[in-house]
Protein backbone atom coordinates (compact mmCIF):
# COMPACT_ATOMS: atom_id res chain seq x y z
CA UNK A 1 0.00 0.00 0.00
CA UNK A 2 1.22 3.77 -0.48
CA UNK A 3 0.04 6.26 1.88
CA UNK A 4 -2.81 7.28 -0.14
CA UNK A 5 -4.38 4.36 0.10
CA UNK A 6 -3.63 3.87 4.12
CA UNK A 7 -5.70 7.67 4.30
CA UNK A 8 -8.14 6.15 2.40
CA UNK A 9 -8.48 2.98 5.02
CA UNK A 10 -8.30 5.54 7.98
CA UNK A 11 -10.36 8.24 6.93
CA UNK A 12 -13.55 7.13 8.87
CA UNK A 13 -11.61 6.77 11.97
CA UNK A 14 -9.82 10.29 11.77
CA UNK A 15 -13.59 12.09 11.07
CA UNK A 16 -14.25 12.18 15.01
CA UNK A 17 -10.57 12.84 16.11
CA UNK A 18 -8.42 16.42 15.60
CA UNK A 19 -6.23 16.05 12.48
CA UNK A 20 -2.70 17.45 12.22
CA UNK A 21 -1.42 16.84 8.94
CA UNK A 22 1.74 16.34 7.11
CA UNK A 23 3.45 19.05 4.50
CA UNK A 24 2.52 18.81 0.94
CA UNK A 25 1.38 15.47 -0.55
CA UNK A 26 0.58 14.17 2.50
CA UNK A 27 -2.38 16.66 3.03
CA UNK A 28 -3.44 17.27 -0.57
CA UNK A 29 -4.38 13.34 -0.49
CA UNK A 30 -6.23 13.68 2.69
CA UNK A 31 -7.68 16.75 1.85
CA UNK A 32 -9.11 15.38 -1.55
CA UNK A 33 -9.89 11.97 0.20
CA UNK A 34 -12.51 13.29 2.99
CA UNK A 35 -11.90 17.33 3.97
CA UNK A 36 -13.25 17.73 7.37
CA UNK A 37 -12.81 21.12 9.21
CA UNK A 38 -10.84 19.09 12.33
CA UNK A 39 -8.23 17.85 9.56
CA UNK A 40 -5.57 20.75 10.01
CA UNK A 41 -3.35 20.85 6.55
CA UNK A 42 0.15 21.50 6.45
CA UNK A 43 1.01 23.61 3.53
CA UNK A 44 4.73 24.49 4.39
CA UNK A 45 6.96 23.92 7.62
CA UNK A 46 8.75 20.88 7.50
CA UNK A 47 8.66 18.43 9.91
CA UNK A 48 6.49 20.68 12.64
CA UNK A 49 3.03 18.33 12.48
CA UNK A 50 4.15 16.16 14.91
CA UNK A 51 5.52 19.05 17.44
CA UNK A 52 2.16 21.44 16.32
CA UNK A 53 -0.13 18.15 17.09
CA UNK A 54 1.43 17.74 20.52
CA UNK A 55 0.79 21.27 20.96
CA UNK A 56 -2.90 21.27 20.59
CA UNK A 57 -3.05 17.85 22.74
CA UNK A 58 -1.65 19.69 25.64
CA UNK A 59 -3.90 22.46 25.26
CA UNK A 60 -7.35 20.25 25.35
CA UNK A 61 -9.28 16.59 25.96
CA UNK A 62 -10.07 15.91 22.53
CA UNK A 63 -7.75 13.34 20.77
CA UNK A 64 -5.21 14.75 18.65
CA UNK A 65 -3.84 12.61 15.85
CA UNK A 66 -0.32 14.10 14.20
CA UNK A 67 -0.02 12.70 10.64
CA UNK A 68 3.88 12.76 9.68
CA UNK A 69 6.28 11.08 7.54
CA UNK A 70 9.83 9.86 7.73
CA UNK A 71 11.53 12.46 5.86
CA UNK A 72 9.87 15.37 8.32
CA UNK A 73 10.27 13.71 11.79
CA UNK A 74 13.80 12.87 10.49
CA UNK A 75 14.02 16.86 9.81
CA UNK A 76 12.75 17.02 13.56
CA UNK A 77 14.43 14.58 15.67
CA UNK A 78 13.75 16.91 18.87
CA UNK A 79 10.42 16.40 18.52
CA UNK A 80 10.74 12.72 19.61
CA UNK A 81 12.26 13.27 23.00
CA UNK A 82 9.64 16.10 23.33
CA UNK A 83 6.57 13.85 22.92
CA UNK A 84 8.01 11.47 25.11
CA UNK A 85 8.49 13.72 27.88
CA UNK A 86 5.06 15.47 27.86
CA UNK A 87 2.73 13.76 25.98
CA UNK A 88 -0.44 13.58 27.33
CA UNK A 89 -3.05 10.41 26.97
CA UNK A 90 -5.13 12.48 23.91
CA UNK A 91 -1.74 12.51 21.87
CA UNK A 92 -1.03 10.09 18.86
CA UNK A 93 2.10 10.63 16.57
CA UNK A 94 1.30 8.37 13.47
CA UNK A 95 4.64 7.98 10.67
CA UNK A 96 4.31 6.97 7.39
CA UNK A 97 7.05 5.73 7.06
CA UNK A 98 7.49 5.24 3.24
CA UNK A 99 11.31 5.31 3.11
CA UNK A 100 11.44 8.35 1.17
CA UNK A 101 10.86 12.10 0.84
CA UNK A 102 7.46 12.28 -0.92
CA UNK A 103 6.59 15.20 -1.45
CA UNK A 104 9.73 16.48 -3.43
CA UNK A 105 10.36 13.63 -5.79
CA UNK A 106 10.32 10.44 -3.65
CA UNK A 107 14.12 10.55 -2.92
CA UNK A 108 14.75 7.78 -0.17
CA UNK A 109 15.54 8.74 3.58
CA UNK A 110 17.56 6.83 5.65
CA UNK A 111 14.91 5.08 6.88
CA UNK A 112 15.14 2.48 4.16
CA UNK A 113 18.37 2.21 5.05
CA UNK A 114 19.61 1.79 8.80
CA UNK A 115 18.04 4.35 10.49
CA UNK A 116 14.89 3.04 12.87
CA UNK A 117 12.33 5.46 13.70
CA UNK A 118 10.76 2.98 16.20
CA UNK A 119 13.95 2.35 17.85
CA UNK A 120 14.90 5.95 18.12
CA UNK A 121 11.17 6.88 19.56
CA UNK A 122 11.71 4.72 22.42
CA UNK A 123 14.96 6.12 22.87
CA UNK A 124 13.54 9.28 23.27
CA UNK A 125 11.72 8.31 26.00
CA UNK A 126 8.01 7.70 24.13
CA UNK A 127 6.71 4.59 26.25
CA UNK A 128 4.16 3.04 23.80
CA UNK A 129 5.34 2.25 20.46
CA UNK A 130 3.92 0.40 17.61
CA UNK A 131 5.37 -0.90 14.81
CA UNK A 132 2.49 -1.63 11.90
CA UNK A 133 2.43 -2.50 8.42
CA UNK A 134 0.29 -0.97 5.93
CA UNK A 135 -2.81 -3.33 6.16
CA UNK A 136 -3.12 -3.20 9.72
CA UNK A 137 -2.54 0.63 9.85
CA UNK A 138 -6.79 0.71 10.66
CA UNK A 139 -6.57 -1.38 13.55
CA UNK A 140 -3.72 -0.23 15.47
CA UNK A 141 -5.14 3.17 14.97
CA UNK A 142 -8.49 2.10 16.66
CA UNK A 143 -6.46 0.68 19.23
CA UNK A 144 -4.59 3.36 20.41
CA UNK A 145 -7.35 5.50 20.12
CA UNK A 146 -9.37 3.31 22.32
CA UNK A 147 -5.88 2.53 25.24
CA UNK A 148 -5.94 6.71 25.55
CA UNK A 149 -1.92 6.74 26.31
CA UNK A 150 0.12 8.68 24.17
CA UNK A 151 1.12 6.24 21.24
CA UNK A 152 3.76 6.87 18.42
CA UNK A 153 2.73 4.92 15.49
CA UNK A 154 5.16 3.74 12.40
CA UNK A 155 3.49 2.44 9.67
CA UNK A 156 5.61 1.15 6.89
CA UNK A 157 4.38 1.10 3.51
CA UNK A 158 5.63 1.44 -0.02
CA UNK A 159 6.67 4.49 -1.35
CA UNK A 160 4.41 6.34 -3.77
CA UNK A 161 2.02 9.59 -4.12
CA UNK A 162 -1.28 9.34 -5.71
CA UNK A 163 -1.96 12.22 -7.68
CA UNK A 164 -4.56 14.84 -6.41
CA UNK A 165 -5.15 18.52 -6.78
CA UNK A 166 -3.82 20.93 -4.61
CA UNK A 167 -5.45 23.07 -1.76
CA UNK A 168 -6.56 26.05 -3.35
CA UNK A 169 -8.48 27.06 0.12
CA UNK A 170 -5.86 29.70 1.84
CA UNK A 171 -3.94 29.09 4.64
CA UNK A 172 -5.83 31.81 7.11
CA UNK A 173 -9.03 29.80 6.26
CA UNK A 174 -7.53 26.32 7.19
CA UNK A 175 -6.39 27.84 10.10
CA UNK A 176 -9.86 29.61 11.03
CA UNK A 177 -12.48 26.71 10.29
CA UNK A 178 -9.84 24.07 12.45
CA UNK A 179 -9.72 26.49 15.52
CA UNK A 180 -13.50 26.75 14.95
CA UNK A 181 -13.66 23.00 15.19
CA UNK A 182 -11.08 22.28 18.02
CA UNK A 183 -13.35 25.33 20.03
CA UNK A 184 -16.49 23.11 19.08
CA UNK A 185 -15.15 19.99 20.12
Amino acid sequence: MIRSEILKEIAPILRDQLVVCNIGIPSQELHAIDDQPTNFYMLGTMGLASSIGLGLALTQPKTVIAIDGDGSVLTNLGTLPTIGNNAPDNFILMIVDNGSYGSTGDQPTYTGKKTDLAGMARAAGCDNVVEVQDVDTGAALQKAISEKKPTVMVVKCDSGNAKMPVITMDPVVIKDRFMKAVAAS
